[in-house]
């Protein structure tokens, strides 16, 4: 599959899924206890700040920031997610139809932050991207970045009976059903060293690299998912935060 079949099907997939797949983020362990806690503690304070949310799926981030004082701009290539976002953000936020992997219909130095949460995944090359990212961030901007760890999905193929390699940029497909609607997506999975090295080519600096634990909150919500776990902790998604060098 080419990358631009790769990402008609997924905008067609989370098309088809928009609405059960916000309802499920509502509740979701790895979204709402771990994920979204995590990204709103490495932004810190956002007041007054112009923040990107790229593919902002249906706008929990954006709400985040949100309500912590930035000017937020969305987009996503799904109409349907941004139906979604709509209905929680409200019609007059700042949100429009625009794909992940193509020139950016944003000014230079347009933005403060640029977050990206769970979405560089669906590109098999990241450069593009990376380098639109950095052209709408003003010099000393942050890019925010939230991914699947790539040891976390390399040991559940493992364990789960797979043969796949952890080097290399690889694809994997899977099928979501959610809200009654089913949606086939491909993943590329890539090694921790293939993410960093990028985000430096893209004239990116790392300045923090975070495994994050859960949210205080998940603990007594999920109490099942921590038995035998002494850390607390477990392994999911790994963030960045990364600065225009």
């Amino acid at each position: 599959m080419t990358e631009t079949s790769n990402s008609t099907a997924s905008k067609a997939g989370y098309d088809a899924i928009a609405e059960g797949y916000a309802e499920f983020n509502e509740s979701s362990l790895l979204n709402e206890y771990y994920n979204r806690p995590a990204l709103r503690q490495l932004a810190g304070d956002v007041s007054g700040r112009r923040i990107l949310d790229a593919a902002c799926g249906s706008g929990p981030v954006f709400a985040d920031l949100r309500n912590a004082g930035a000017v937020v701009t969305g987009f996503d290539s799904s109409a349907g997610m941004l139906e979604q976002a709509r209905l929680r953000l409200g019609q007059e936020a700042d949100l429009l139809l625009a794909d992940l992997g193509e020139t950016l219909p944003f000014a230079d130095d347009a933005f403060d932050d640029v977050v990206v949460s769970q979405a560089l995944h669906y590109l098999k090359d990241w450069a593009s991207t990376l380098r639109e990212f950095r052209r709408v961030l003003r010099p000393g901007g942050r890019l925010i970045v939230s991914e699947e760890h790539p040891a976390a999905v390399f040991l559940g193929d493992r364990l789960g009976g797979g043969s796949s390699e952890y080097f290399g940029v690889r694809s994997r497909t899977e099928v979501w059903d959610l809200g009654g609607e089913r949606a086939e997506l491909t993943f590329w999975d890539r090694p921790l060293h293939a993410m960093t090295d990028a985000f430096t080519e893209a004239g990116f600096r790392i300045t923090t690299i975070s495994e994050p634990a859960p949210s205080p909150a998940a603990y007594e919500r999920f109490p099942e998912e921590f038995e035998g776990r002494p850390s607390g902790r477990f392994l999911a998604f790994i963030l960045f935060v990364l600065e225009v060098a």
